[in-house]
């Protein structure tokens, strides 16, 4: 079994949610919103050695999500991020939003686990043109969301999902299932992005119930058979969180070898505004 971490960190420098991380017996972390690495790592941890920032030097753009390995158990092949040209390197991927995907491959080293494609997901909100007039102060997300999608097709190059490994997850800043009654989403929109996953060859993972712990009560926006669990806490009240932000996909045969559960328990949540997911990969 390999074990996989995907968190949101919140742009956080302190050192407890850096060892949180550590000590979680896991080997691979796909994190979201980091803004520097800890200047001292255990020793079977390894970062990627190329800048956190590479290509994009822009300092408006300080959180990026980036691939970490947490254990000698597996190796860690980094894909270099460059522009969106139409031919890139075995170990390029175009990345055509600032700070929205990492991508790696994962080999294990004492299990029958075959090697399979990691993806670090985090779209960015994105505030739309002045000329609309809007109401949205936040902006929208899944215009990003849609970025990282046509970059990781990159990885697809045939109709059979099952000649695909890959497991993408992350902070997708967008509610699975949410209807008309909430202001800041579009539901047709939000849709679109599980959709495009879809029809890709990537099944939908979740976390859903009973995987994580769902919300004290339903909120108006989303179906009372929804099966969502939180994993985003506003100003970090866990007991209050109501919306899942973070997801997991996996390519269609694969997703058969892959476990998700949300750690959203109060007592686990976690440093940060948003709660680990733990991927486990038979």
């Amino acid at each position: 079994m390999i074990k996989v971490i995907c968190w949101n960190i919140n742009a956080q420098k302190r050192r407890e949610l850096w060892d949180v991380l550590f000590g979680m017996d896991a080997d691979v972390a796909l994190l979201q919103e980091v803004k520097s690495y800890p200047d001292d790592i255990p020793q079977d941890v390894e970062m990627d050695s190329r800048p956190l920032r590479e290509p994009w030097e822009d300092e408006h753009f300080d959180r990026w999500p980036t691939i970490v390995r947490l254990s000698n158990r597996v190796r860690v092949d980094w894909f270099q991020r460059t522009w969106p040209f139409h031919t890139l390197k075995s170990n390029q991927i175009g990345v055509s939003g600032i700070g929205t995907v990492a991508a790696a491959i994962v080999t294990s080293r004492d299990t029958e686990v075959p090697p399979f494609i990691v993806a670090s997901m985090y779209a960015r909100w994105k505030f739309p043109n002045p000329l609309t007039n809007t109401k949205w102060s936040v902006g929208f997300a899944d215009g990003s969301a849609h970025r990282i999608i046509s970059d990781l097709s990159a990885f697809i190059g045939s109709h059979d999902p099952a000649t695909h490994r890959i497991l993408a997850a992350g902070d997708l800043n967008t509610v699975y299932g949410v209807t008309t009654d909430y202001p800041q989403h579009l539901p047709e929109r939000n849709q679109s992005i599980f959709d495009r996953f879809q029809a890709l060859g990537f099944e939908f993972l979740g976390p859903q119930s009973p995987n994580g712990r769902m919300a004290d009560s339903i909120p108006k926006y989303l179906s009372p058979e929804t099966k969502n669990v939180p994993t985003y806490a506003h100003h970090k009240k866990v007991e209050n969180a109501i919306d899942q932000l973070d997801y997991v996909f996996a390519s269609r045969g694969f997703h058969e070898s892959v476990q998700t559960r949300a750690l959203n328990h109060i007592d686990e949540w976690g440093p940060s505004d948003h709660c680990r997911i733990l991927i486990e990969i038979n």
